[in-house]
């Protein structure tokens, strides 16, 4: 190789490039504003977008006067000629086997000058014989150079270069290790497209779905182009349009989410939705001003998850296409009957016309694939052939007797539902079928408490209730599980799961209009009448038991009676719970903790008590509770009458709240204590299973609440519920139930920083602290909640009703109760029910301005003031202050 010359391009000639390389990049992204979905659109802009970048690196190259024995040689989607606005500019600089020393220097110049251009690029220097030793170790290196082009330089180096790695390809290792590396993808990405915010690039049925079809045909000689797939019958010619269709809208998706966040930023984040959206125009509301049905973020993504959930289903029929083109299989098909083989596991039609000549037949294959045994999944054949008959589920579909029994049939059998359900909804045909089910499919929920859409969380209940009926997952709720253990007919719970959410996105009580629509379902399939009455009676009320449980005061017998009238009898409340136990737990893992568990199984047996025709007596209630922890403290060997001094001073609603475990423990840490000048606090691993239970003993105080509240706050702790009591001594004795954001595996120096802490601060006294500030998460911040407040007496208009509903954020509680300190209001009972990142929290409260009018106005404005303006948390505390 010859001496080098001297790098001629100064800086100056740089700035130059690089600001022309902008505008006309500008310029491509201001049309890219008008450019349709269509794929000769977006096709032409990607492809200007690497001409641009193509260019300027050919001129970079040619002013650097490199050895004309080198090549320039792009790779990755920039080889494919398909480069988005803010992606990587891939390239190899391809090296002879022989270099002068001086060289790594050059290369380093030319790429310092393409950065200093404007150009992001990512690089790699190699030899032919680097290439492939790279690539055999590495399917990422491999698959990035399957798609290599020359920009520049020598082209017999990469014809050798190209020969080589041909050679070297091995289709049906690369075939695997795609295929594995897919796998492993998809479950980053919780294997389902429908995240909130996907990664329009790398999650299911994102664009890397479609690109790995291509490569595995291209690594295959299969084609590197997907008219070529069709030519060589892997695609059919409806597949390919729906591929090219599906591909623009990705591909403008991605393009236009680039634009929005000025960087390369490939998941739909809750911060970007509305400005994608609205580059596609879109828009939350009419040029009136008024709300349209869905906001503009909805109308985008449910574009998207129809998007992906095609490309999903495609992904699936070509790669099995490819695998069967490059491993013949060879088990012969065993007839199941007239219509279908079973194939290597598989189900297989016998005519690729199956569906359109007996429409009857798809139902059936799912039926089939419930009933027998050893079967994993769909042949390419049947789901192409599934994917070709859409058309064929029309309202005559959905109207026939035989699919209508058909359909009934995989509702009631013994096994199999959920994951007949689940390939029914990804082969489009649970939506073809049960209309209503097809308008919910990809149905966005932006209430910060379901992480699914609200097809999938709707699966994911029925995955639930199916579940208690399994005897192999007994062991996760064992008292669910033996109720269902009684229950005679599964398939009720199961069609109340399937519509419970089915009315959402319509405007209206979503619970009435999926009350309607199962309704309507019962009568159309010949559901016995009763059936249908518990069933309809399921959806309409399936958010009851948890706003009860949650909202309302379980130790009130007017509330329990009043509960137990509504459910009518035991079945009807049985079969709540578990759909109730089944809905919180599909809505997101962060939903669902143990204590919520306990208040709805507390709820359970109290009403079942009720509907047992036996009526709420509060005095025979506390009497057998007194008695089981009186059982409890003989058990710690506790003194006979030591518990007398405290009990004396509780009353009767102290005993209504507090169960015999908690009873026995607050006697047997404050026996000796009554009337102790000093505070005594005591904590402990919660009974309930999650967190910790505290109890604060001390002089009653007039701030005390918001104390305690502030030092949960302080501490980071979550509070799930608190008991405020006031003994007839003129002392408190506060239980609260917390949960710490990073818990340890043991809690004894959890409990013992409790006690030692608050006792503390309970002493010490003074104003109330200011509220700690923190940092909202990102989802309230893109989808905040309206804060509501509602202040109502109850029947005996003795107590208030206090209920709030906001945005979860740190030191919300402790927010609250300041509001109330400060107009002297006490606390009696607190229920805090964190859903997702929203509050719903009630608390029963007394006082003397609650009997005023204006008081009340100016108590519910200051607490939406403190819920709403973030410089609430500076207003000074009031002096002294309830």
């Amino acid at each position: 190789m010859a001496h080098l010359p001297a790098y001629p391009t100064t800086m100056t000639e740089l700035h130059a490039l690089r600001d022309a390389y902008r505008r006309d990049k500008a310029a491509l992204l201001a049309a890219m504003q008008s450019t349709g979905a269509s794929a000769r659109g977006i096709r032409a802009l990607l492809r200007k977008l690497s001409t641009l970048a193509g260019d300027l690196l050919q001129t970079l190259w040619q002013r650097a006067r490199l050895p004309d024995e080198m090549a320039l040689v792009a790779v990755g989607g920039f080889g494919r000629g398909q480069l988005f606005p803010c992606s990587d500019v891939d390239v190899l600089l391809l090296l002879p086997d022989a270099v002068v020393p001086e060289l790594h220097s050059r290369l380093e110049g030319f790429i310092g000058s393409c950065w200093d251009a404007g150009l992001e690029i990512g690089s790699s220097v190699r030899t032919v014989a680097e290439c492939l030793a790279e690539s055999a170790g590495d399917v990422t290196v491999q698959t990035s150079l399957l798609e290599s082009r020359l920009l520049c330089g020598s082209a017999a180096l990469f014809g050798q270069f190209q020969h080589q790695y041909r050679v070297q390809m091995n289709p049906a290792a690369f075939v695997l290790a795609k295929t594995l590396e897919m796998r492993q993808r998809h479950t980053k990405y919780e294997n389902t497209p429908y995240a909130l915010e996907p990664n329009c690039k790398e999650s299911p049925g994102g664009l890397r779905d479609l690109q790995m079809i291509l490569w595995v045909a291209q690594a295959a000689g299969l084609g590197s182009h997907w008219k070529a797939l069709a030519a060589n019958g892997i695609a059919t010619a409806f597949e390919l349009r729906q591929i090219e269709h599906n591909e623009a809208l990705l591909c403008l998706i991605r393009a236009r989410l680039h634009a929005a966040a000025g960087r390369r930023e490939d998941r739909l984040v809750f911060d970007l939705q509305t400005a994608v959206a609205e580059s596609f125009g879109y828009r939350s509301q009419a040029p009136d001003g008024t709300r349209l049905p869905m906001r503009a973020s909805e109308t985008l993504m449910r574009r998207y998850y129809w998007a992906a959930k095609a490309v999903s289903q495609l992904n699936q029929i070509l790669l099995l296409n490819i695998e069967e083109r490059l491993s013949p299989s060879t088990h012969a098909p065993r007839p199941m009957n007239a219509r279908f083989f079973e194939k290597a596991g598989r189900i297989e039609v016998a005519g690729d016309d199956l569906y359109t000549r007996d429409p009857h037949a798809i139902l059936e294959t799912f039926l089939l694939y419930q009933t027998t045994p050893g079967l994993g999944d769909l042949s390419a054949r049947t789901l192409r052939a599934l994917y070709n008959a859409r058309s064929v589920m029309d309202s005559a579909f959905r109207r026939d007797p035989v699919n209508r029994s058909a359909f009934m049939r995989i509702l009631q059998q013994p096994s199999g539902i959920t994951h007949a359900m689940r390939l029914m909804n990804q082969t489009s045909v649970l939506g073809r079928y049960l209309w209503p089910f097809r308008r919910i499919v990809g149905q966005m929920q932006h209430d910060l408490f379901h992480v699914y859409t609200v097809d999938q969380h709707i699966l994911m209940v029925l995955r639930n209730v199916r579940r208690f009926f399994i005897a192999e997952h007994a062991h996760e709720y064992p008292f669910c599980s033996q109720l269902a253990g009684d229950w005679d007919k599964p398939w009720v719970l199961y069609v109340a799961a399937l519509f419970h959410d089915i009315g959402k996105g319509r405007g209206g009580d979503h619970s009435q209009i999926g009350a309607a629509e199962v309704r309507r379902f019962c009568h159309q399939h010949g559901v016995h009448r009763d059936d249908a009455r518990r069933i309809e009676f399921l959806v309409r009320e399936h958010l009851t038991m948890s706003t009860v449980a949650q909202k309302q005061d379980l130790s009130d017998p007017d509330v329990i009676a009043a509960f137990a009238h509504r459910m009518g009898d035991e079945r009807n409340l049985t079969a709540l719970y578990l759909l109730t136990v089944a809905d919180i737990r599909g809505t997101s893992p962060k939903v669902w903790n143990a204590w919520k568990g306990k208040l709805l199984e507390d709820l359970y047996r109290a009403t079942l008590r009720a509907l047992g025709g036996r009526v709420p007596d509060a005095a025979t209630e506390i009497e057998a509770r007194k008695r089981e922890a009186l059982v409890l403290l003989a058990l710690d060997a506790q003194p006979f009458d030591a518990h007398k001094a405290l009990w004396a001073t509780l009353g009767v609603s102290y005993f209504m709240r507090h169960d015999a475990a908690d009873i026995a423990w607050h006697a047997r840490h404050l026996s000796r204590h009554v009337g102790a000048a000093k505070p005594v606090v005591r904590a402990r691993p919660s009974l309930a299973g999650d967190g910790l239970q505290a109890m604060v003993y001390t002089a009653d105080q007039a701030d005390l609440f918001a104390r305690i509240c502030s030092y949960f706050d302080r501490a980071g702790f979550s509070i799930l519920d608190a008991r405020v009591h006031t003994a007839s001594n003129g002392y408190a004795l506060d239980t609260f139930q917390v949960v710490a954001s990073s818990q340890p595996g043991h809690y004894r120096e959890l409990t013992q920083m409790v006690e030692s802490d608050l006792t503390r601060l309970i002493e010490a006294g003074g104003p109330l602290s200011e509220p700690a500030r923190k940092r909202v998460s990102r989802r309230v911040k893109s989808f905040p909640v309206a804060p509501r407040v509602g202040l109502q007496p109850d029947e005996k208009a003795q107590r208030w009703l206090l209920t709030i509903s906001a945005s979860d954020r740190a030191g919300l509680l402790y927010l609250v109760a300041r509001v109330l300190a400060q107009h002297r209001l006490s606390v009696q009972l607190a229920k805090v029910s964190t859903l997702g990142e929203r509050v719903e929290d009630s608390f029963l409260i007394q006082g003397p301005e609650l009997q005023n009018n204006a008081r009340r106005i100016q108590i519910e404005t200051e607490l939406l003031r403190a819920l709403s303006d973030e410089e609430s948390v500076h207003e000074p505390s009031a002096a002294g202050g309830a």
